[in-house]
This record gives structure tokens, sequence and C-alpha cells, in this order.
């Protein structure tokens, strides 16, 4: 669920990460490297794109020209719009979750519709770890699973910043794909109680017998009601113009009206749970 913009900001994230564990400083790397001091900053904040000659120079400055590809496949990512997964993924689960934190600390309030899997802003790591785990084999990509953990990890700290809100759909049949083992499923279900009821989450279960108006979609991500971000099985797609937000919109506002909430939601959650325990 990323954009050019964050994007660029990760991989300038990385470069300033392998800059750092030469011991320089952002002037003396440039002297090592010949550039002006600027040129670094703006690659380094991902206020410029580099070319691949520039990774190539960063990478063998820093002494690491082992990190070449991985920082050209991070490139890859950035100039992949719309974002086909088999470019994103070139370097590995990693670098898409370190873009994911980027574009959530960008954001001040994100609504979300999941059919099929809970958001991994709502995730446990070892849910997490499991999925990872099976798209790194679906899509045949470099498995660097506990990295990608973290990084999924450190992007729910946002949940905790009082500024942000985070209006989540979930519809029930994703709390009953079991990912993992049953005590993976139980620890999943026990964190998305543990979350309702926080100021900066408004989560809403659609249930599978509520009388809809339409039928349940597929998942999305509206982002500051600015973007639309839909993820297929091999491209992330992105939408911004003024009749896709308000479709998606209207979509997002009808499944709502007819979510469990709060007590409600915490006794349908608390019934799959008990479900999954005695099986």
């Amino acid at each position: 669920m990323t954009d050019p913009d964050s994007s660029r900001e990760a991989l300038g994230a990385r470069l300033r990460e392998i800059r750092a564990e030469t011991g320089l400083a952002g002037k003396g790397f440039a002297a090592r490297l010949g550039w002006q001091e600027s040129k670094v900053s703006r690659l380094q904040s991902g206020k410029q794109k580099p070319s691949p000659e520039d990774l190539a120079e960063w990478a063998a400055t820093a002494g690491r020209p082992d990190l070449l590809d991985e920082l050209l496949a991070r490139l890859r990512g950035v100039e992949s719009q719309p974002a086909h997964w088999r470019h994103q993924l070139a370097a590995g689960h990693a670098p898409v979750q370190d873009r994911y934190v980027v574009e959530y600390r960008r954001t001040a309030t994100a609504r979300g519709y999941e059919t099929s899997v809970i958001p991994g802003l709502f995730q446990t790591a070892d849910y997490a770890r499991h999925l990872l785990t099976q798209n790194a084999a679906l899509m045949r990509s470099p498995r660097d699973t506990e990295a990608a953990v973290q990084s999924r990890m450190r992007r729910q700290k946002v949940l905790y910043e009082p500024e942000r809100l985070f209006r989540v759909l979930i519809w029930e049949a994703a709390l009953y794909a079991q990912v993992g083992t049953a005590d993976t499923m139980t620890g999943q279900l026990d964190r998305l109680v543990g979350l309702i009821g926080m100021s900066t989450v408004d989560l809403g279960i659609v249930p599978l017998r509520a009388p809809m108006p339409l039928t349940p979609k597929h998942g999305f991500w509206i982002f500051d009601e600015q973007r639309v971000v839909v993820e297929t099985i091999n491209t992330e797609l992105q939408y911004n113009g003024g009749d896709d937000l308000a479709l998606y919109t209207r979509v997002w506002d009808q499944l709502s009206e007819h979510a469990a909430r709060r007590l409600q939601a915490q006794h349908l959650i608390g019934r799959i749970r008990a479900a999954i325990a005695q099986a």
C-alpha cells in the first residue's frame, strides 16, 4: 500500500542505514563519494530518486558491494507504479514492509476493509510470520521472513499515536480462515479484542448473516480521503480520482452501517475463538 514518495523515503532510509554503518556522517560520506553533501542528504531523505549508478557507488563506498542487488531491487519497486508484486518483492518482503512503515507514518486517517485476512496493522507476530512465509512460497520471492515480521510490527506503533485514526472493517469470514495453528488463531483473535476501545481504532466486524445492501466485495484502503489502494494477487492498484474515491467511500459507508462494534464485536470474536479452541 505504497506510493512513489513513500517508496523513495524507505529506500532513502536504507541508504542512511548503510552510510551510518560506516561510522561516517553525511559530510564525510559525501566527501568519500566525491559528491555534494546536499545530494547525500536528498537521497537519504527520499527527496531524490537515485540512479542505478548512484546505488553502485554508494554500496562500494560503504564497503558493501554485496548490497547492490538489494538496493537495485528496491529501486525497481520505486519505479513500478502500478506496482506488480513480482517487482516489489524482488528483494523480499522486508523492503515492502519498510515502505508500509513510511506510508502509515504519513497517514492521519485510514479506512480499510478486509475480506480474507486480518490487516497487517492488527496482526500478531506469529500470524504475520505464517502469512509472510506462505506468500514468499507463492510468489517465489526471497525468504526474509523475520526481517519482514519485525518491520510489520514496527508499523503498528502508529496505533499508539493519539493524533491518528484507523477505521477498519473485517468481514467475519476472515476470522475463520485458519492461518498457522489453532494457538496462532486464538492469539490473533485475542489481539483483535484488545484493540477494541482504543481511541485510535474503530474496529467493525461485518457479520456473515448481516442483511447487507451489497455483497462483500474485495478489500481496499482509503488513505486520508485522498487515495484508494487495492491489492490483487499480482498487483497493487492505486486510485486518486474523485469518482473512484467517492465510489469506494460509498462501499465502505454501506458496509460500516451493518458492522458489529465494541461489545457486540467482542462477543462475535469470542464465539469464534471458543469454537477454534475446542476444535
